[in-house]
């Protein structure tokens, strides 16, 4: 059992203990040595000196990591192994009697000019002096020299030196082990201008190691320095090590080497840098007055001063804007507006949102012939989303309603009668017919009569000595009343029902000469009498005055009685009739109408997710922007009933950052399914114009350019994240594959791996000097 997290503590059994590969200096042999992450580093000690038979005192053990000397671990530390930035599988050297070879050896960068000091020295906090850089370039020259930022990083060196020919900004980060999300996620916010531009200057003033939110500044101190080495190694790939220590420190989900999601993590790090940095050291009580109708403008620009004086930090002035939130009670139509602020737009794709639905309409007045309709509905949406839906298809008049239900095995499954049942009950493979009634009857006084077709010539006849039934077809549904039933009533019934399947062209009537070319309202007598039965039981049970062959059943459809003209049938809640289909019935209704329902949505599995229609970042905008019910889970609290309602809720944008960042929803979570949608969306690189979607009508200009990518590569669970991102000064783009960089064309940047976008705002002159002047005033 080890103890995890900062500020809250949390207990887990750790099944995988860290597994460190020992080096001997004396003969190189390799031993693998197993302790809890939570070790200290003088038990590492004990171990190493018990297994290899050397006396402590003469003991020395480096952190081998990249089978070079990064730091010798001290014995007397009580620092436990994660602390020390020790890994899984990582190598850690023994040397007996201190016999290294020498104080310095030469670095493995490749820099020419760089040494590296194997015990450098540190300070607690250095933040480094040096030249301010912008995104891409320094201010000064392009041969600048940047001061080791004390740090346990490793993969920079002490003094290092970039050539003339050499950019910043250029390095990779080296996998620790599934941490491709973490460095796809920090090459987008390393290549954010506004925040590079921070980090590589002196933030020192601006920590805050008393906020009870924050992470007493390490993580804002450690985010910082692994940036100043990305800007100051040239392209020689940095190892993160330390930031790792911290994240897992601050950050336990993230502990370990499991693959993790690069937008929880940017998520995580950009509240976590805003806490560390807030300049805000004792945060105000302000108490929230009502908007009392007053105009949007004033109470968003109230409601923003209120969040700036608790929260003052780089993060929030760069990254944070702020929407409109309409609440709307159904009942007693109160609105409710708020304005919140936001670090990011966590966008769905359109395809998410909703889901094709086929349901068959039966007609009960058995004026037209069943029909499919396909109809588009809220992916979450509820069974009233459905009827509305097929109501507005099919044409219902205001004085008919639709019984939703589920047909399985030629029966009645289930009735969806509860309006407010979540869709996600409904499978693709099912099959769900809906019965369009005159009028919803009352609960009381109502009873349902289900209708099935029971199968050819003897089937129901030998079913009646005790044998099984084969039933075909949809059954029919209606409401009676609750009053006795004639067997002549249901007759009646079951010829409205089938009146639209009747044949124009009757076989038998060809055959005999007699072709009644017409529309028949029902079946005649002639049906009825051509079922004459051997069977001197069943010929007891077949009623002449009668159309059908029927027979009263029970819910599992073992016992069977007949029903003549003048039988009493008194409806229960659900009341089965069997009407039996010989030779004679199916020559008169084509009864393939009754088969072959279609499956609520056919999936194709010939089709390749990467080949679905490509859908714009407008149309995930416009989709998160869109009206919608809150989830039976998430009920609004109405002030004016004093009730949870089920309000209607509506996003809209009002301010606007100057980095934009856009995560697309990709990944969807049910409680049957988890699944990643690939599909390709559409975004521009170049003058994303958002002024028709900002309500607040300030003047200014919303346009932006694509500056960085987040992209994950495969499945759900596993895959691969890299990132593009783009050196401003030079308009060049490269991509990010943990330590390896390349370039790359504008044109490769979309694809259907995309996840996080970043963007920039694109100002005139005179908006800049007013965006510099409002910084200034800050």
């Amino acid at each position: 059992m080890i103890c995890q997290g900062f500020y809250s503590k949390s207990y887990s059994v750790e099944v995988y203990p860290l597994c460190l590969m020992l080096t001997d200096g004396r003969d190189e042999s390799r031993t693998a040595i197993r302790l809890g992450k939570q070790a200290s580093v003088r038990e590492l000690y004990e171990k190493v000196c018990a297994m290899t038979g050397v006396a402590q005192e003469k003991a020395q053990i480096w952190d081998y990591f990249d089978k070079r000397k990064n730091g010798l671990l001290n014995p007397s530390s009580n620092n436990n192994l994660e602390e020390s930035r020790l890994q899984m599988d990582q190598d850690i050297l023994l040397e007996v009697d201190g016999s290294s070879s020498s104080q310095y050896a030469m670095s493995s960068s490749g820099n020419e000019l760089a040494l590296v000091p194997l015990e450098p020295s540190r300070s607690h906090v250095t933040i480094a002096g040096g030249p301010t850089l912008s995104n891409g370039h320094s201010t000064t020259s392009k041969f600048s020299l940047f001061p080791r930022i004390s740090s346990e990083d490793d993969g920079g060196d002490s003094l290092s030196i970039l050539r003339k020919e050499e950019k910043g900004g250029l390095a990779g980060l080296s996998n620790l082990g599934n941490t491709c999300f973490m460095n796809s996620a920090l090459q987008c916010l390393a290549h954010t201008p506004p925040i590079v531009e921070y980090f590589l200057q002196d933030y020192s003033d601006d920590i805050n190691r008393d906020n009870p939110l924050g992470m007493c500044g390490e993580l804002a101190i450690a985010f910082g320095d692994l940036l100043k080495k990305l800007w100051s190694s040239g392209r020689n790939a940095v190892a993160p090590r330390t930031f790792k220590t911290k994240l897992a420190r601050f950050a336990p989900q993230f502990s370990g080497y499991n693959q993790h999601d690069s937008q929880e993590l940017l998520a995580f790090l950009l509240d976590g840098l805003h806490e560390d940095l807030n300049k805000v050291k004792r945060k105000p009580y302000i108490e929230l007055k009502d908007s009392d109708s007053r105009p949007d403008d004033e109470v968003a620009e109230e409601l923003w001063n209120y969040h700036k004086a608790r929260n003052d930090s780089v993060i929030v002035n760069v990254c944070q804007g702020q929407y409109k939130s309409t609440l709307v009670c159904p009942v007693c139509g109160k609105i409710s507006i708020t304005f919140d602020p936001f670090m990011y737009l966590s966008v769905p794709l359109p395809s998410t949102l909703t889901r094709p639905m086929t349901v068959t309409v039966f007609y009960c007045d058995g004026s037209r012939l069943p029909m499919p309709y396909t109809v588009t509905v809220p992916k979450h949406g509820s069974c009233r989303d459905l009827i509305t839906a097929l109501g507005t298809a099919c044409c219902l008049a205001d004085d008919e309603v639709l019984l939703l239900a589920e047909v399985y095995d030629h029966k009645i499954f289930r009735y969806f009668e509860n309006h407010l049942e979540s869709l996600s009950a409904i499978k693709d493979d099912e099959h769900i017919v809906a019965y369009r009634l005159n009028q919803m009857p009352k609960r009381s006084g109502k009873a349902k009569l289900e209708i099935l077709h029971g199968g050819k010539e003897r089937a129901v006849q030998e079913s009646v000595r005790g044998r099984d039934v084969k039933v075909f077809g949809t059954p029919f549904v209606t409401y009676v009343n609750t009053e006795p039933l004639s067997g002549t009533d249901i007759d009646a019934i079951i010829s409205g029902f089938l009146s639209p399947l009747h044949r124009v062209h009757s076989p038998s009537n060809i055959l005999s000469g007699n072709d009644n070319s017409h529309f028949a309202d029902g079946p005649d007598d002639e049906t009825s009498g051509s079922l004459s039965s051997p069977d001197a039981e069943i010929d007891d049970a077949a009623d002449r005055e009668l159309s059908f062959r029927m027979f009263l059943t029970d819910e599992r459809g073992l016992n069977f009685k007949p029903l003549q003209s003048k039988s009493s049938v008194s409806p229960g809640i659900i009341t089965r009739v069997l009407v039996e289909w010989n030779e004679g019935e199916h020559e008169k209704y084509d009864s393939s109408y009754l088969c072959d329902l279609p499956e609520v949505h056919k999936t194709s599995f010939s089709a390749k997710k990467t080949r679905q229609e490509a859908i714009s970042l407008f149309s995930c905008l416009e989709a998160f922007l869109a009206e919608e019910p809150l989830g039976p889970d998430d009920m609004w609290f109405c002030p004016s009933c004093k009730e949870h309602r089920q309000a209607n809720k509506k996003l809209d944008l009002w301010k606007l950052p100057d980095i934009l960042v856009f995560h697309l929803k990709r990944f969807t979570y049910s409680r049957y399914l988890k699944n990643k949608i690939d599909t390709f969306v559409n975004f521009p690189i170049q003058d994303l114009d958002l002024r028709k979607y900002v309500k607040n009508n300030n003047g200014q200009s919303y346009v932006y350019e694509l500056y960085a990518v987040s992209n994950h590569y495969g499945g759900l669970g596993g895959g691969h994240y890299t990132a593009y991102a783009k050196l401003i000064d030079d308009n060049k783009w490269y991509h990010f594959d943990d330590s390896h960089v390349s370039s790359v064309n504008e044109s490769e940047i979309k694809n259907s791996a995309a996840y996080v976008l970043f963007y920039r705002i694109v100002r005139s002159e005179t908006e800049t000097k007013t965006a510099e002047m409002s910084s200034d005033m800050d």
